[in-house]
């Protein structure tokens, strides 16, 4: 892959949490023109040592020639785009195109795309599948939907980001798939976490059962990434139930809109939501399978033993880029 920076585009960054710094780094790495704003300065810094420049507000990245964004919800993506000091909110200067990775409501997406319209800056939608060790390991993937030119212009930057991009048409059409992907991955870890406390408690060792599960045709690099924090306990956050249960309730909006019965996903979310009434708010939401041991009668230890998780680092994303 040629390496991104021979166009010559200025990029800016608004997100530096975990999965914006990882991303923002690997456009930094492939050499990428990048200046980044966090409202948490100090959590964007560690950028400058790999060529960022950083930004005092998102208003100072209207000049770049691609703006992403990666906050945690509509009223973030909102103000930092429209708001005051927001990256559309400048006169006579506005981005070519604004990336947004961020999981919001049509309405928050609407808004902030009828805005950038009359700035002559062209939307993507472009979420994104995976977590921060996904992303060092390059198996990270996207899906975008908007003006096809916008995303061409965009390309060669989301496919730094990891495995593939996969463009979905017009308009705001990647949020649904995104919600839809979101949906499914609540299913699957409520599953995991079930199943895994049954085995248990049948006296299986979860690291045996799961070892089993992976290696069979049920085993996904989902169910494999997960397994250690099954097997140890280790709730370190990548996602927590809180922005799960987000994505479930955007998710159960857009059903009710379009006509489509989700039962397991309702059943799924009420689930979720007992897993944040028993204070897991800002753990992982591998936390389920604890929630579901308590609730079993089966008391949980970690088993400290290496568990293969199936994500290698890659050797280096700017060896690939060039």
């Amino acid at each position: 892959m040629a390496s991104s920076n021979q166009q010559g585009l200025r990029i800016g960054w608004i997100g530096a949490g975990r999965m914006g710094f990882e991303l923002a780094s690997r456009l930094l790495r492939s050499g990428c023109d990048v200046t980044v704003w966090n409202r948490t300065r100090s959590k964007a810094e560690p950028l400058a040592e790999l060529g960022a420049t950083i930004a005092d507000a998102p208003a100072e990245l209207a000049g770049c020639d691609i703006v992403f964004t990666m906050v945690a919800g509509p009223d973030d993506f909102k103000a930092v785009t429209i708001g005051d000091g927001g990256v559309l909110a400048v006169d006579g200067s506005a981005p070519r195109v604004l990336v947004d990775s961020s999981t919001v409501s049509a309405d928050a997406s609407e808004e902030v795309r009828a805005h950038a319209a009359e700035r002559g800056t062209a939307v993507l939608a472009a979420p994104v599948s995976g977590n921060p060790k996904v992303v060092k390991a390059g198996r990270l993937t996207v899906v975008a939907s908007g003006p096809e030119d916008a995303f061409e212009t965009a390309r060669p930057y989301l496919e730094l980001f990891g495995e593939g991009v996969t463009y979905v048409g017009e308009g705001d059409t990647a949020r649904l798939v995104k919600l839809c992907h979101n949906l499914m991955l609540g299913i699957v870890a409520q599953t995991l976490a079930e199943i895994t406390v049954l085995a248990e408690k049948g006296g299986v060792e979860r690291s045996r059962f799961l070892e089993f599960l992976n290696a069979s045709v049920m085993g996904s690099t989902f169910t494999r990434y997960k397994s250690p924090a099954l097997v140890n306990l280790d709730f370190s956050p990548t996602f927590t139930p809180v922005l799960l249960r987000k994505d479930f309730d955007l998710g159960l909006e857009a059903a009710d809109q379009l006509g489509v019965e989700l039962p397991l996903s309702e059943r799924c979310r009420e689930l979720v939501q007992r897993v944040i009434d028993e204070g897991f708010v800002d753990t992982d939401f591998a936390a389920m399978i604890a929630v579901q041991a308590q609730r079993a009668g089966l008391a949980l230890v970690p088993e400290d033993v290496p568990f293969p998780d199936g994500l290698e680092p890659e050797q280096s994303v700017s060896a690939r880029a060039g």
